[in-house]
């Protein structure tokens, strides 16, 4: 690694890098002092990004202090750990995993996704058309198997971290359980009764999604996230006992979500956000009304 002139950093390659993290490769600079700023450190301004060195010292601006405050392009906050709400997602699916192992098919078939049907052992009808409505949620952190979890849980590794750093961590939240709903309603929507599903590929097909629209946002090349998000659906498609309607409802929401987050005005930008987030929601709530009402 080189250092230029003036602070900025540039890779042997030629490529300019972050100033703040030498490791990352960008094509974009500080519109105040025009050194380069990864994702992460873009702080959306009225043109282009600033770096949160220059938000912070206001440059004369006369913004308040809040104004100042570092921004992620989707207008949250810069966490000083960017991935924490990914480690806890990760955590939890690996808790709910071990209860899985330690508590057997017993605790899984309370907790899976399935729209109606007899559970020998719970003994009865289960199933969200029955009122079980957290099914929706908590198959959500339920898994198959050691190689299901394993691939989930790099992948939410993979592309939650860096997706979470540069939405912020309430915009990222919101993201991962609308998109992970979307999934959990559109295969109780399709999908027979008495097929059980789980799983957090709903909720990761959205972190696709909405990963793809933000490298669009940024001008990165596409091809990378192209090539791996038409793998996943290969595998989708051609693999047996894999609920496709989870991971189309995920990847759909996730697109939707996601084009609001980074596209918002920044005037209103949580409005629109947020407001995106609650009309999908409603979507989400109609689906599962009307499958209901049919199973009923």
């Amino acid at each position: 690694m080189e250092q230029a002139p003036g602070g900025r950093s540039e890779a042997r390659s030629g490529v300019p890098t972050c100033y703040r993290h030498p490791d990352r490769e960008t094509g974009i600079r500080c519109t105040r002092c025009e050194r380069p700023i990864c994702p992460e450190c873009m702080v959306d301004a009225s043109v282009g990004f600033q770096c949160p060195d220059c938000v912070r010292a206001g440059s004369g601006t006369g913004h308040s202090p809040a104004a100042s405050r570092p921004r992620t392009i989707a207008g949250g906050s810069v966490a000083a750990d960017p991935r924490l709400i990914t480690k806890l997602l990760i955590g939890i699916n690996l808790a709910a995993f071990l209860a899985q192992l330690s508590l057997g098919d017993r605790f899984t078939d309370r907790f899976d996704l399935i729209g109606q049907a007899y559970v020998p052992l719970l003994g009865g009808i289960e199933g969200v058309a029955h009122g079980q409505y957290y099914r929706l949620l908590t198959a959500m952190f339920l898994h198959g198997g050691y190689i299901h979890i394993l691939f989930n849980m790099l992948s939410l590794w993979w592309i939650g971290g860096p997706l979470e750093a540069a939405l912020g961590r309430a915009r990222y939240l919101a993201l991962y359980f609308v998109s992970g709903l979307a999934g959990s309603a559109l295969t109780y929507l399709v999908a027979a009764p008495n097929q059980p599903s789980l799983g957090a590929s709903g909720a990761i097909f959205g972190l696709f999604g909405a990963t793809a629209v933000l490298m669009r946002r940024l001008n990165y090349d596409m091809r990378p996230v192209i090539a791996l998000l038409v793998v996943n659906l290969i595998i989708t498609f051609g693999w047996a006992n894999i609920a496709w309607q989870a991971h189309i409802g995920g990847l759909v929401a996730g697109v939707i979500v996601g084009y609001a987050m980074v596209h918002a005005p920044r005037e209103r930008r949580a409005l629109v956000q947020y407001g995106t987030c609650a009309l999908v929601l409603a979507v989400i709530v109609v689906m599962i009304v009307a499958r209901t009402a049919q199973l009923a």
